[in-house]
């Protein structure tokens, strides 16, 4: 009896003590694909008009309106695509003639309204990285080295979250963002220079 009841006190310690890290997979990955995309992003756009425009005017007022343009992108996608998982629970409990329970089912405002909050956290790096430097070079790399910072930080914060490896996943988002803003500064510098 006492073998019997030990086991039990294990177990229950066991669950206590267990977390389904997969159950943050979906709240997680908003949060970090929206603060990412926004960094990636807004600090592309702004390095592709600054392959053109010299001038810190042309980089923050193209930053700005990617940051807003892509809060409320993301924030409309997100209440879309929330808003039909919501529908589609809610016919469901009534094909099953279940008791609707309107706070166990997602928020469509919620999730529109975290969605345009990340992805504006992420957009504010470049914007205050750029903001304060009047000199073009090293404005350039005022961007790049808070977005590489923020990237590495992203990272290792989903990964952290998620209790995924830290190095593998912070150099996917490094690598992927450097890539990105690259992409843009030379595709934007050849267009500027030979197709206008």
């Amino acid at each position: 009896m006492d073998q019997l009841g030990s086991n039990t006190n294990m177990d229950i310690e066991k669950e206590s003590t267990t977390f389904d890290y997969s159950k943050r997979s979906q709240w997680l990955r908003a949060a970090v694909l929206g603060a990412n995309d926004g960094l990636v992003s807004t600090a592309s756009l702004m390095m592709g008009v600054g392959a053109v425009k010299h001038d810190v005017k042309a980089m923050i007022l193209s930053g700005f309106a990617g940051m807003v343009a892509g809060a409320c992108s993301m924030a409309i996608g997100e209440f879309v695509s929330v808003y039909s998982q919501y529908d589609i629970e809610v016919a469901q409990m009534e094909r099953d003639s279940v008791e609707i329970e309107k706070e166990k089912l997602p928020s469509p405002i919620q999730a529109a309204a975290a969605s345009a909050l990340a992805f504006s956290a992420g957009a504010i790096v470049p914007l205050l990285a750029a903001a304060f430097v009047k000199e073009y070079k090293m404005r350039i790399i005022a961007v790049v080295v808070a977005v590489t910072v923020a990237l590495m930080v992203f990272g290792w914060l989903g990964a952290a979250l998620g209790k995924a490896p830290a190095v593998r996943s912070s150099a996917r988002v490094l690598f992927g963002g450097w890539l990105a803003m690259a992409v843009t500064f030379g595709l934007t510098k050849l267009i500027g220079l030979y197709g206008l």
